[in-house]
């Protein structure tokens, strides 16, 4: 029986591992999208000053491991058992549902995922011990005071991040402006003293009193001198930035944003990685408190020692350090995330990742009418002035240099006030959630700073509404998953455990193809790699992939007909959906494109608008084709004659030989066989006209019935608009690719 239960510490550590890496994808976030988004460096150099803030961070976390051990239920009323499957609910649970996050793109709180993953387990437990005639009721399992504690905690700091964010930024942007590279030399050591000493106070004086290697009687000195200690920093910190940018030409702002991103990775290392190796932790040493008891039952040996201070081995925490490093470096779903929160918080206008919803109107309309009453009551020299501080800077930029999400300032805004508030809440020991905190503090700052303005205000508020809501929507799936999977271990014991480790290990490797092939195709896309040089062959590129698709989608359709195979005709429904939306998606992002052009390239997009547009008049095309033929199946309908079929075989035949010669002449850029592709497409013309009268010979012979009839009619039609627009195609890539050879 020992043995059964050394395997499922084996398994929580191992599912730690996997935990961590999934988690630090999601939550690389917290502590990179500043400095990414301010292109204050290269990625390797943020990553590096990141990594070594997690391993301080790391060494600085023991206390918090508590909060895994005691801080949702009561160790103690718990048998060894009961308590090893309820962490083992945990991982497996945290591991899938934070990966799926991952997958997506959202980021997600692993602090709220953890909290509500062990209250479920508990309260699952709780349940399994009551219903089998044990006399404790539900609240006296769960430690509801602490609980309560630590979710108010986390609601709490979403209104309180995001209001300071709101305020401290308004406050520096007054300071500093838009036009910053002056003030600069004469402020910037003021609010770099502010900033590094604050970090300073909040994650290394206060952090400290986790540390178990520091001397008790340093700590006690720092704690009676908190004052002069904050003081010293302060001019300390001061003196040595403007000595430096005096002798060095120090960027204080490129300085304060490095050492803000190691100090929020130190502060994300040592409050969240309770969230991830926690709860094995606490699993280990549940396992050496029943292994110290020799020859205790499993089923009756309470865990009253986790109720106690249990110390924490430093090298699990510097061992969950280096892995966390290792996969800041290599996990693409991290990048993934980020992208999701700099869009979000990006200062100028562009590609915009979530449409509009109704109370995201409704909060930009009444903001609106609140905005024109402010002005209306503040005096105007006044407002004239608070306005000069506002005013946009665009910086001249080297040729096919893409510009930061924001500026500087706002970066070092983000990481000072997201450490501090993070820090504030470890020293308290409450697992506050790094993620909302950080995401809240860039949502404020975006808005102070005018970053959402008229033009991306609604898709911005909708975009962090949907975020938010899957936070909530985590607490619900964590709370629900945990409670299922614990019962599922207890009542399948063994078989249950096998089971659910495989559950997870499928559910991560299909998430890792499908990001996989997700990411490849929205590389495709990429707005960025649009410019002078490469918008002719993106162009060939979309075209060449476009027809392509329309080509297999078309076989998939005639073949789902002849056969009336829902599953196939379902298949071609699926890919008409997907290039509906590639094409809609550069469509609505023709500006996008524009603005990375030079001004006598101008041309250039009128002409990549054309294809585009009849590129989109195809894929509707292929739609009006594929969905009736759908509906005439799935609502049984008599299926096509023989004859019928065979002649819509004889049509998509001369329809794919007309898109192959097309994209051989898009391909080789030669489109000296125009005159071919033009006969082409007359007798495929002529063709479809003959089979149209061909059907209406049969309607008055009533060889076919009205369905069939308005099917048939329907094909010929689509399938004439779509030869017309290959061909309105293949003139505008011509006219596209001449210009440009002008």
């Amino acid at each position: 029986m020992e043995t059964l239960y050394i395997g499922i510490i084996v398994i929580l550590f191992l599912l730690a591992a996997s935990d961590l890496i999934v988690g630090v994808s999601n939550d690389a976030v917290n502590f990179l999208n500043s400095a990414i988004g301010s292109k204050v460096a290269n990625f390797k150099v943020i990553v590096a000053v990141a990594a070594v803030g997690i391993l301080f961070g790391a060494v600085f976390s023991s206390g918090m491991m508590e909060v895994a051990r005691k801080g949702i239920f009561h160790p103690e009323m718990f048998y060894f058992h009961e308590i090893i499957l309820i962490f083992l609910a945990v991982m497996i649970t945290d591991v899938i549902l934070l990966d799926t996050f991952n997958t997506m793109g959202m980021p997600t709180s692993t602090t709220v995922s953890i909290v509500f993953e062990l209250l479920g387990a508990a309260v699952a437990m709780a349940t399994i011990k009551i219903t089998d005639g044990d006399a404790a009721s539900l609240g006296q399992y769960i430690n509801s005071g602490k609980a309560l504690a630590i979710i108010s905690g986390i609601l709490v700091s979403v209104a309180i991040a995001f209001t300071v964010g709101v305020v401290i930024q308004y406050i520096v942007r007054l300071a500093f402006s838009f036009k910053f590279h002056k003030r600069i030399k004469y402020i910037g050591a003021i609010w770099g003293g502010i900033s590094l000493s604050v970090i300073t106070y909040f994650l290394v004086i206060k952090g400290m009193k986790n540390v178990e290697f520091i001397p008790q009687d340093f700590k006690t000195f720092v704690q009676q001198n908190t004052f002069r200690v904050m003081l010293y920093s302060f001019f300390g910190w001061t003196i040595l930035l403007q000595l430096f940018n005096y002798l060095f030409k120090l960027n204080i702002l490129k300085f304060i944003v490095l050492a803000g991103t190691f100090g929020l990775a130190m502060a994300f290392a040592g409050n969240d990685l309770v969230n991830f190796i926690g709860v094995p932790i606490a699993g280990y040493n549940s396992w050496q408190f029943f292994h110290a008891a020799q020859g205790a039952d499993p089923n009756s040996f309470l865990m009253t020692g986790l109720a106690g201070k249990v110390p924490t081995n430093t090298l699990f925490l510097v061992g969950a350090g280096v892995i966390m490093i290792l996969t800041l470096y290599f996990s693409r779903k991290a990048k993934t995330v980020i992208k999701t929160s700099v869009d979000l918080s990006r200062q100028e206008e562009g590609e915009e990742r979530f449409g509009s919803s109704w109370i995201a109107k409704v909060l930009v309309r009444y903001s609106i009418k609140a905005s024109e009453n402010f002005r209306r009551v503040v005096p105007k020299p006044v407002m004239a002035v608070m306005e000069k501080q506002f005013e946009p800077y665009r910086e001249e930029l080297p040729d096919h240099e893409v510009a930061a999400a924001f500026d500087l300032v706002r970066a070092s805004v983000n990481l000072v006030v997201a450490s501090v508030l993070i820090a504030i809440g470890t020293s308290l020991k409450l697992p506050l959630s790094t993620t909302y905190v950080t995401f809240m503090v860039a949502m404020g700052t975006s808005l102070a700073d005018n970053a959402w303005d008229r033009e991306s205000a609604v898709y911005r508020i909708t975009g962090m509404f949907t975020v938010i809501g899957g936070w909530f929507l985590t607490a619900l799936i964590a709370f629900t998953v945990a409670f299922i999977i614990l019962y599922i271990l207890n009542y399948l014991s063994f078989f249950g455990v096998l089971l659910m480790v495989i559950v997870a290990a499928v559910v991560v490797y299909r998430s890792h193809v499908y990001h996989k092939r997700k990411t490849n195709e929205e590389t495709d896309e990429d707005l960025s790699s649009f410019s002078d040089e490469t918008i002719v062959d993106k162009s060939m590129d979309t075209i060449l992939l476009t027809l392509g698709r329309i080509v297999d989608t078309c076989d998939i359709a005639l073949e789902g007909l002849e056969k009336e195979d829902m599953k196939k005709l379902k298949k071609a429904k699926k890919a008409v959906k997907s290039m509906t939306v590639k094409t809609k998606y550069l469509k609505d992002h023709i500006n996008v494109i524009v603005e990375k052009l030079q001004e006598d390239s101008i041309g250039s997009a009128s002409y990549f608008v054309q294809v585009i547009d009849y590129l989109r008049e195809m894929v509707h095309s292929v739609e009006y084709v594929v969905i009736p033929v759908l509906n005439h199946v799935d609502n049984n309908h008599r299926p096509l004659k023989k004859e019928q079929i065979a002649e819509l075989k004889e049509v998509y035949a001369q329809l794919e030989s007309l898109i192959q010669a097309v994209a051989r002449s898009v391909k080789s850029r030669d489109f000296s066989s125009q005159d071919e592709i033009l006969a082409m497409v007359d007798n495929y013309l002529k063709l479809i006209e003959s089979l149209r009268k061909g059907q209406i010979k049969r309607v008055k012979n009533n060889v076919v019935g009205t369905k069939n009839t308005i099917l048939f009619l329907n094909i010929l039609n689509e399938s004439k608009n779509l030869g017309l627009q290959v061909v309105n195609l293949f003139k505008s890539q011509r006219d596209f690719v001449n210009f440009k050879n002008e």
